[in-house]
């Protein structure tokens, strides 16, 4: 026997992919602890442990070769007795379990999405219902994702999301409240409402879509002082959310809201349920209701049949919308999703460059609107130090994804995970830089 299996095991867990991924990788590690096992996450070579659990993203090609070369790095090291165990988890698992089985059988078990107890049998651990909603949390202390339901009912026609997480299921308001107040306990102030799509909230267990009411109760938990929305769907969307935002100084006047395109024809074949003039009418209704409200969203190019007239549609309403955040992917084919029968037919080539020509298109807007905010004063909240500055954000910025404001560390000294007030001296396309105000 090896020396290193007389030692106490230790499970790293490593996530891969979104912050739904995220969430699910602490409500893992927050039943291993509960259970009495060491656990860490994404730790250091020196310091992983010997059991590794991966949790993966099938969502789109890129995102799916991260997974598989993780998978085999973590084989391969198991073949020459660095690590004793692998078990992999999460969205590629569930979707091309067999396939993976069959070509990486150095792996000791796959699980799919919905198969925590199994996992943690595996683990040596329990499943403990008791702990419903506690978590250890891997984000800095000050803010923390709630997953405010699992899976999708749209019909979206590139999206393989329903098949690797199913269809949706929300949490009941009490639960979320709950988690809210033990997350808010540890010091966390702002909550990232997170889900496949917010705006279906509520319809399965209240036979109504209730962020609305989800928002108020949530308003109400001591020690919160940001809550974000992330992932909301333009058909459908609850309008009473947008009074409440606008009421409530505790909810962010940000939105993420990924429309995906803008021409009628690729909206149509997307199954997306909408079309540019009701798209515009809704963004303009949001910037009514909420004045100064960001809005982030996510673009497709290279769908199928996308034509250079499609894509100048798409360039036109960037310019025109003046989005305060933006991503831009490439299309990606995905087997079995409603686009699979159509032809792949944008180059790989052309792609890339339609996603290049979309955000240099932004990065220019996000320059502009930036240049604005010289001069002006912003509640921040401080994430951490990273080198010669502390980084914060306002509550335009969602964490990993938005722009970050940097304040010289060398100059003033500001405590991470407190809100500081911060005034903008200087800024980039991205990047803001200010001074304690």
């Amino acid at each position: 026997m090896r020396t290193k299996s007389l030692k106490k095991n230790k499970i790293n867990v490593i996530t891969l992919g979104c912050s739904k991924n995220v969430y699910d990788s602490e409500v893992l590690m927050g039943q291993l602890r509960a259970s009495g096992k060491e656990v860490t996450h994404e730790a250091p070579e020196a310091e992983e442990g010997n059991i590794i659990v991966i949790n993966t993203c099938g969502f789109i090609d890129n995102a799916k070769a991260e997974s598989v070369n993780m998978i085999l790095e973590y084989a391969d090291k198991k073949e020459k007795g660095l690590v004793d165990k692998v078990f992999v988890t999460g969205c590629l698992s569930e979707r091309y379990r067999p396939d993976l089985e069959k070509e990486i059988p150095n792996v000791d078990q796959f699980f799919g999405t919905t198969e925590l107890p199994a996992l943690l049998k595996a683990l040596g651990a329990d499943y403990k219902h008791e702990l419903l909603g506690e978590r250890l949390t891997t984000t800095p202390k000050n803010y923390a994702y709630l997953k405010i339901s699992e899976g999708c009912d749209r019909p979206c026609s590139f999206c393989a999301i329903p098949l690797m997480r199913g269809k949706n299921v929300s949490q009941t308001i009490e639960k979320l409240v709950k988690e809210s107040e033990g997350l808010a306990k540890n010091g966390v102030k702002e909550l990232i409402l997170i889900a496949q799509d917010l705006t279906y909230y509520g319809l399965d267990i209240y036979k109504k879509r209730a962020l609305g009411e989800l928002l108020e109760a949530l308003v109400k938990v001591e020690g919160i002082e940001w809550i974000r929305l992330h992932y909301a769907f333009p058909t459908g969307f609850p309008m009473d959310v947008l009074e409440i935002m606008k009421r409530e100084p505790k909810i962010c006047n940000y939105l993420d809201i990924p429309l995906q395109h803008i021409s009628d024809s690729i909206l149509k074949s997307m199954r997306r349920g909408t079309t540019q003039d009701k798209t515009t009418k809704l963004l303009k209704e949001f910037r009514a209701a909420v004045p100064g409200m960001a809005i982030r969203t996510t673009l497709i190019v290279g769908y199928p049949g996308e034509t250079q007239e499609d894509f100048n549609t798409l360039k036109d309403f960037v310019q025109e919308m003046k989005f305060d955040r933006m991503g831009c992917f490439a299309y990606s084919h995905e087997e079995n999703t409603h686009a699979y029968v159509l032809e792949d037919d944008v180059p790989d080539a052309v792609k890339q460059e339609r996603a290049n020509e979309i955000m240099e298109l932004q990065s220019q807007i996000s320059w502009d609107l930036n240049q604005e905010k010289i001069g002006q004063t912003f509640k921040c909240i401080i994430d951490r130090k990273e080198g010669a500055h502390f980084v914060g954000r306002t509550e335009f910025d969602s964490p990993d994804v938005d722009n970050e404001v940097l304040i010289d560390a060398s100059k003033y000294y500001l405590k991470t995970g407190d809100f500081a007030l911060i005034k903008i001296i200087e800024a980039t396309e991205f990047d803001l830089y200010g001074e304690p105000a």
